[in-house]
C-alpha cells in the first residue's frame, strides 16, 4: 500500500543528495519516477536538483498553479514512485493533491524539505505534511558551531552576522544559512 512520506531536516543533511539516491535506486531497476522541485529555488536553475557535492538532475518545477495530481495521473508510463524536493514551499493544495496522489492512484510520495524557517516558524508546505503524511523522519545533521544535533536554520547576513527578521522565504545556501542547535540558534558563536 502505498504511503506519503516527510522526510525533512535542517540545511545540509543530505535531503536533496537522499532524493537523487532514491530516483537512482528505483530507475536501475527500470522503475520510472517523476522527480518534482520547487519552482521558486533558483540556486542552481529552475527545475534542477541539486545537492552540495554536485550532482543535480532534471526535474518538474512546482508553481502555485501547478496541479501535481493531474500530472501524474496523465503520465505514461504510470510512475512508481513520486519525488518531490523543497516541500516546504508547497502549498496547502499541493500537500492534498499529494495525499490524493496516493490514495486515489496508490503511488508512493516522497517528500523532502525543512520543518522550519530561520524564525522557527512551519512552512505551509511543511505544515500541511506533518499533518497529512503517513510517514514522518529526520534527517539528522550536526550544528555548524558544536557538537549538538542542529534542529534549526540560521540565517545570516553579507557579513556573516545572524538575521531573525525578514520575509520567511530567502533562497540561498551556505551563503544565507547554517544548521544549527537550539543553544546556537539562541546565542550564535560569530
Amino acid at each position: 500500500m502505498a504511503q506519503l512520506f516527510f522526510k525533512y531536516g535542517a540545511m545540509n543533511s543530505g535531503k536533496s543528495i537522499e532524493i537523487l539516491k532514491v530516483a537512482h535506486n528505483y530507475e536501475e531497476q527500470n522503475k520510472p519516477v517523476l522527480l518534482f522541485t520547487s519552482g521558486i529555488d533558483t540556486r542552481d536553475e529552475v527545475g534542477y536538483v541539486s545537492s552540495r557535492i554536485g550532482l543535480r538532475r532534471k526535474a518538474i518545477p512546482i508553481f502555485n498553479d501547478t496541479n501535481i495530481y493531474q500530472m501524474v495521473k496523465e503520465c505514461t508510463p504510470r510512475p512508481y514512485c513520486v519525488l518531490i524536493d523543497e516541500v516546504q514551499f508547497l502549498k496547502k493544495e499541493h500537500v492534498l493533491q499529494l495525499a490524493n496522489i496516493v490514495d486515489d492512484l496508490n503511488i508512493p510520495v516522497m517528500g523532502f524539505g525543512l520543518k522550519n524557517d530561520f524564525q522557527n516558524e512551519l512552512f505551509e508546505g511543511s505544515k500541511y505534511l506533518l499533518i497529512y503524511a503517513d510517514k514522518i523522519e529526520e534527517m539528522k545533521t550536526i550544528c555548524w558551531f558544536c557538537e549538538r544535533k542542529a534542529t534549526m536554520n540560521l540565517r545570516i547576513d553579507e557579513s556573516g552576522k545572524p538575521v531573525y527578521t525578514g520575509e520567511q522565504i530567502q533562497i540561498g545556501g551556505n551563503d544565507s544559512y547554517y544548521p544549527v542547535c537550539r543553544k546556537c540558534h539562541a546565542n550564535p558563536p560569530i
